[in-house]
């Protein structure tokens, strides 16, 4: 199992592209897991429900239990890493796909849209292994077409599988 970061500029289609692969790739009996990673700070609870009032209260962590899903709400210290604090709820994971965090360690590729008029990631960054994008790109990249999600997922885990070895917590790149 292994992380690896879809990153990119704002409305570049992060959000679709990791839901697509997820898909993708559980179709196959592949376990993938997938976070959402965001610079923002903001409240994820619900003011004034029971897990936030049992979390003002001191309780942490917390968690809602439904019969179909639990969500979890803990407090993250600052500097703390919080891939290391949820790898043993994705231990079971083939593959981890992070939307986002192109500033945190790990495996980085790159969804790219020229419609967005911005220059990719990927021309001024060393950490990104490959650029995702059906658009033409004249920069001497690594390039994963975007229409072709079979052939996406097996280069995913292919890119899974080489960065196996030291797992979710590697901050190897390509």
């Amino acid at each position: 199992m292994h992380r690896i970061h879809i990153v990119g500029r704002k409305n570049t289609g992060k959000t679709t592209l990791v839901e697509a692969l997820a898909a993708a790739l559980a179709r196959r009996g592949v376990r993938v897991g997938a976070i959402k990673h965001t610079g923002h700070v903001h409240e994820l609870d619900t003011p004034g429900k029971e897990t936030s009032r049992y979390r003002r209260a001191g309780a942490e962590p917390t968690a809602v239990v439904t019969s179909e899903a639990i969500g979890l709400f803990a407090a993250r210290a600052k500097g703390e890493d919080p891939y290391e604090r949820l790898a043993p709820l994705f231990a079971g994971c083939h593959v981890v796909l992070v939307e986002g965090d192109h500033e945190g360690p790990g495996t980085k590729v790159e969804v790219w849209r020229a419609a967005t008029g911005t220059e990719p990631l990927i021309a001024s960054r060393r950490d990104i292994v490959a650029l995702i994008t059906d658009d033409a790109v004249e920069l001497p990249v690594v390039v994963w077409p975007r229409a072709d999600m079979d052939a996406l997922a097996d280069r995913v885990l292919a890119l899974s599988e080489k960065n196996a070895p030291g797992a979710f917590f590697s901050d190897r790149g390509g």
